[in-house]
């Protein structure tokens, strides 16, 4: 049974930083894409980043190119996001999401993801 459970939102300041977590169960990020996405309020759910495990590739949103790092632990199948720079557009809830893919050539569309976890709720704000 796939299962992700995201954790390490927060509050917190403009400028600042912080690691989001996305911890995978019921299939292994040693052989399949992972990608992270928000949903800020009123919006529709986009896609931040992602790691292709066929090449180890990642992609990028144009927002998110330069401030954010995905990187992908696959001893303790773990995906993170490092966020710093932050801005208030980043409020959003964050959720890792995957088609089991093994790898994508680019940054995908959310609808196209089938599975998700519940999401982790990142606010920046002085």
């Amino acid at each position: 049974q796939v299962r992700l459970v995201e954790s390490g939102g927060g509050l917190v300041p403009p400028g600042g930083s912080l690691r989001l977590s996305c911890a995978a169960s019921g299939f292994t990020l040693n052989d399949h894409a992972i990608g992270w996405f928000r949903q800020a309020p009123g919006m529709e759910r986009e896609g931040v980043a992602c790691f292709s495990a066929s090449d180890g590739h990642t992609y990028y949103s144009d927002s998110a190119r330069g401030r954010f790092a995905i990187t992908v632990d696959k001893w303790k199948n773990m995906v993170y996001l490092q966020m710093s720079v932050l801005e208030a557009e980043d409020t959003a809830v964050y959720y890792c999401a995957t088609d089991l893919a093994s790898g994508w050539d680019h940054l995908p569309q959310s609808g196209a993801m089938y599975y998700w976890g519940k999401g982790t709720l990142v606010t920046v704000h002085s």
